[in-house]
């Protein structure tokens, strides 16, 4: 997430309460997570595992609950609890605005767009040209849509991440305040569900059909010519490339990567990153011809076993 004006490391270091490791007028432009960080950007870490990974990522600022040495050209964010001061900065940056009208007055609609009753479009949307959105869509804010793009009914864009921190009086929600992206020519069934990302945007590219009953998690990236059936549920953080055709039922663990051209037959459990161009199938996943002629040797040694006892 960018910030619409460029800050500086003193003015965030107020915002926080923070006690801060660099030039004062250290310039930031945003906040994003581990995976997505750029030049410029601030990224929290609050545990030893992973200080190096943060210390030595793009990010320019770090937002860190240890004084530690400070990487050259790098400033530090000195926080005792730095999930806390994270949320801090994504509430003040993009704060959540209740809507008082079913279509808000900032959202853009292109032309030749069809908008069903009951449909609810939020703050900043834009949506293109030639879509078809059908009744009881509901669009957060800042979601956007390209052209020739087909909603059904009862589909929602933009729900939070289900991204948590496990404190002793509860689970402590990690705020959202990233977008969902549809590109042109993209089909969503009806019943779906795509989490905005945490930071980033969670995407599905063009020409990408998705059938009735998906769930996409936060800050994943759906590439182009996709084919994904009904009651998949794909976790956050994934990367599926381009012209990929999962099957019903499929679930996928977060952070991993299904490789262009894969085919990910029903109720595979994708537990792990596959390589494209090829088949996959069973939990744990793994190539279908190699895993159907597992099967069938366990039915026949089993077989053998019955008739031997």
């Amino acid at each position: 997430m960018k910030f619409r004006n460029i800050q500086t490391l003193y003015q965030i270091a107020s915002l926080i309460d923070a006690e801060f490791i660099g030039d004062a007028d250290f310039e930031i432009l945003g906040i994003n997570e581990i995976h997505v960080v750029e030049s410029g950007d601030i990224v929290f870490v609050d545990h030893p595992k992973y200080y190096d990974k943060a210390l030595n990522s793009e990010a320019t600022t770090i937002l860190i609950n240890k004084k530690v040495a400070c990487p050259e050209g790098k400033a530090l964010l000195i926080s005792d609890d730095p999930f806390r001061d994270f949320n801090k900065i994504t509430t003040h940056f993009s704060p959540f605005i209740a809507s008082k009208v079913s279509i808000a007055d900032t959202a853009i609609i292109g032309e030749g767009t069809i908008i069903q009753p009951n449909v609810f479009i939020g703050n900043h949307v834009t949506i293109g040209k030639n879509c078809v959105i059908h009744p009881n869509v509901a669009i957060y804010d800042h979601s956007i849509i390209g052209n020739n793009v087909t909603i059904h009914a009862n589909t929602v864009l933009g729900a939070d991440a289900f991204y948590y921190k496990n404190r002793p009086e509860g689970f402590d929600k990690l705020l959202s305040g990233g977008r969902v992206v549809l590109e042109d020519n993209v089909d969503l069934g009806a019943s779906c569900t795509i989490d905005k990302g945490v930071t980033g945007d969670t995407t599905i590219g063009k020409g990408t059909k998705i059938d009735n009953q998906v769930h996409v998690g936060h800050d994943t990236v759906i590439g182009e010519k996709c084919l994904i059936a009904s009651q998949t549920g794909i976790a956050g953080c994934v990367i599926i490339e381009d012209e990929v055709t999962i099957w019903g039922q499929v679930g996928t663990n977060s952070g991993i990567t299904i490789g262009k051209g894969a085919v990910i037959l029903g109720q595979t459990g994708v537990t792990k990153s596959v390589a494209g161009g090829k088949s996959y199938f069973g939990t744990p996943i793994a190539e279908s011809r190699e895993k159907l002629k597992e099967m069938a040797e366990i039915k026949r040694f089993l077989k053998d076993q019955k008739k031997n006892s």
